[in-house]
């Protein structure tokens, strides 16, 4: 009796894990963010003489064209952050999906950049939890800042993607909502 019902218990757990892997989205696709009404046009100048200029946000971090590949083993991000004039290659993130360190180097200027992240998922969405190393305090401390991406599927066609960033010394913790329109 104790075998079947080890047996039982064995079977029903692998099968939860399957049913739950199934019905989690695929985020895989070509991406692009979507405007709102309030920044229509993109315009950086005050239109109204001595109004007051807009004030953006860090948005996703992740460009206004995003490229996503859902894998078994992985999720990968490529997006442009140079113009084509600069000739630098796509920035392109890799995520284990299951669960362990991720570490990727980004070079966006003179000098390599590591973070190290962690996926996972929460329900139907997409948990990017990433460290980034901040530079040197005067007295040598070194720290880290944490920035987490949460990817849901709004619909097929659209994808949220919300960013907690922490507040760094001096500064207050900021949470964006960025909208993407699947190309």
């Amino acid at each position: 009796m104790q075998r079947l019902y080890l047996t039982v218990s064995v079977v029903s757990v692998l099968f939860a894990q399957a049913l739950d892997a199934q019905q989690r989205p695929d985020l895989s696709g070509d991406w692009t963010r979507a405007v709102d009404s309030a920044s229509a046009g993109g315009r950086t100048v005050a239109v109204t003489g001595d109004a007051s200029f807009r004030r953006g946000d860090m948005g996703s971090g992740w460009g206004a064209s995003l490229v996503v590949r859902q894998r078994a083993d992985s999720l990968i991000l490529e997006y442009d952050f140079f113009s084509a004039y600069d000739l630098q290659p796509r920035v392109r993130l890799a995520y284990a999906m299951d669960g362990s360190e991720s570490r990727n180097s980004v070079m966006i200027g003179h000098a390599a950049s590591g973070q190290r992240a962690r996926l996972t998922w929460q329900g139907n969405a997409v948990v990017i939890t990433t460290s980034h190393p901040e530079p040197r305090s005067a007295d040598g401390w070194a720290s880290e800042t944490e920035v987490r991406h949460t990817l849901t599927l709004e619909s097929p066609n659209t994808l949220v993607v919300e960013v907690a960033r922490a507040g760094v010394p001096g500064g207050a913790a900021t949470t964006t909502r960025t909208v993407y329109i699947r190309k």
